[in-house]
C-alpha cells in the first residue's frame, strides 16, 4: 500500500486554516500538519477589535474548539517556528532544530506589520495588534476614554480606529502614505476619507511626518509623537498601522523565486513543483498586467487556502486576479470597503 501523502501547512491563518479544511475533505487518509508561531488555534484577526467590546476570553474568538484538529486528524504544532525550507530535500527545519519532511508544501505564513525605516528604532515603545495577547495588552495598557495615537492607519487599524471611537476612547490619526493601505486613493479620495474620519470624531494630521515617539519616564508604554515640524502629538499609547510586509526570510533556500513575496502561478504554485503559497506572502501573476500583485483581504486570503489546497489535490483552479478593491463612503457617512469584507 502507498504511503498516505504528507501535507504541510506552515501558517493557522484563515488561507492555513481553510487550507487544512478542504484538504481533509478532499482526502480522508492523507497527513495534515500545519505550523504555526501562535499559541492559539485559528481565530479570526479581523475580530481582535471586538475586545474593547467585552469578548475577553480567547475561546470566544476561536472558529472551530481545539477538539476539531484532532477530529479532523489535523497535527496542529504550535508556538513553532520555521527557520528554513529545503526545496530539494522537501525538509523543513524549526527553530529547535527539529526537522520535517513534506510531500506538498504550502506556505500561508502571512505578513508582520511594516514599519517605515525611520521608525523603527522606535518600534518597542509602541504596541501591536497582531494577536490576541497583543490585543489584550493594548486594551490594559489604554485607559477608558484615553487617547491612542495610531500612525499610518491602514484598513487593518482604520477598522480598530472606528471600534474604539465607538466605545468612548479617542483617537489621533497621523495620516502617513500607508493610510487606508492596501487601497490605493487619489489626493481627492484622500481628503473625502479623512473628513469622513473627522466628522466620526478622530482627529487627523494631515501632511506631517512622524520622526519619532518617546514616552514619559512614569509610564510603561509610548505617549508622544514627535512630527518633522516639531510638533508633538501626545496621548497613552502609539501604534503603528503602516500595512504589511510578507515573511519570506525562512524561504530564501526552498528553491522558490522571491520579490518581496512568494511569486506564484495564477494557480498559485511557486517555481518548486511541491511548494504552493497563499495570502498575504504571496504575489500572484496578473497576465494582462505582465507583473506580479499581492491580494488582501479576508474574502481573498480564505479563497487563496482553499483554492490552493485543492490544486495541491490535483485540481488546476485559477485565482480570480481581477477581484474588487474599492473604498468609499456609504449613504450613512461611514466609510465601507472590500477589505472588510467576510
Amino acid at each position: 500500500m502507498a504511503a498516505q501523502l504528507h501535507h504541510v501547512i506552515i501558517g493557522s491563518g484563515s488561507a492555513g486554516f481553510g487550507a487544512a479544511m478542504t484538504l481533509r475533505q478532499a482526502d480522508e487518509k492523507c497527513r495534515i500538519t500545519m505550523i504555526t508561531m501562535d499559541s492559539l488555534p485559528f481565530y479570526n484577526r479581523y475580530d481582535l477589535p471586538q475586545v474593547f467590546r467585552g469578548r475577553h476570553d480567547w475561546r470566544e474568538l476561536l472558529d472551530v474548539p481545539p477538539a476539531h484538529y484532532d477530529d479532523m486528524d489535523i497535527n496542529l504544532r504550535r508556538r513553532s517556528r520555521v527557520v528554513d525550507v529545503d526545496g530539494s530535500k522537501q525538509l523543513i527545519t524549526l527553530a529547535h532544530q527539529e526537522d520535517v519532511s513534506y510531500d506538498r508544501l504550502l506556505v500561508c505564513a502571512g505578513g508582520r506589520g511594516y514599519l517605515p525605516e525611520n521608525l523603527t528604532g522606535f518600534a518597542g515603545l509602541m504596541h501591536g495588534f497582531g494577536s490576541f495577547e497583543a490585543a489584550m495588552r493594548l486594551y490594559r495598557d489604554l485607559p477608558k476614554g484615553g487617547t491612542a495615537i495610531m500612525i499610518g492607519g491602514d484598513m487593518i487599524g482604520i477598522d480598530l480606529a472606528l471600534t474604539l471611537l465607538d466605545t468612548g476612547y479617542n483617537v489621533s490619526l497621523i495620516a502617513t502614505p500607508q493610510t487606508f493601505w492596501p487601497h490605493e486613493v487619489t489626493a481627492q479620495e484622500r481628503d473625502r476619507l479623512l473628513n469622513a474620519l473627522e466628522a466620526r470624531g478622530m482627529t487627523v494630521f494631515r501632511n506631517q511626518r512622524p520622526v519619532g515617539v518617546s514616552r514619559d519616564a512614569a509610564k510603561k508604554s509610548a505617549c508622544c509623537v514627535t512630527l518633522a515640524d516639531a510638533s508633538e502629538v501626545t496621548g497613552d499609547v502609539v501604534m503603528s498601522f503602516c500595512g504589511l510586509t510578507s515573511s519570506v526570510e525562512f524561504m530564501l533556500k526552498a528553491d522558490v523565486d522571491i520579490e518581496r513575496g512568494l511569486l506564484v502561478t495564477p494557480q498559485l504554485r511557486t517555481s518548486n513543483d511541491t511548494i504552493w503559497a497563499a495570502g498575504d506572502i504571496c504575489q500572484i501573476w496578473h497576465d494582462q498586467e505582465k507583473a506580479y500583485k499581492f491580494y488582501h483581504g479576508w474574502e481573498n486570503v480564505r479563497h487563496m487556502g482553499e483554492l490552493a489546497a485543492r490544486n495541491m489535490s490535483g485540481a488546476h483552479e485559477i485565482f480570480d486576479t481581477d477581484v474588487e478593491n474599492r473604498i468609499g463612503i456609504d449613504a450613512n457617512g461611514q466609510l465601507s470597503s472590500t477589505f472588510w469584507t467576510h
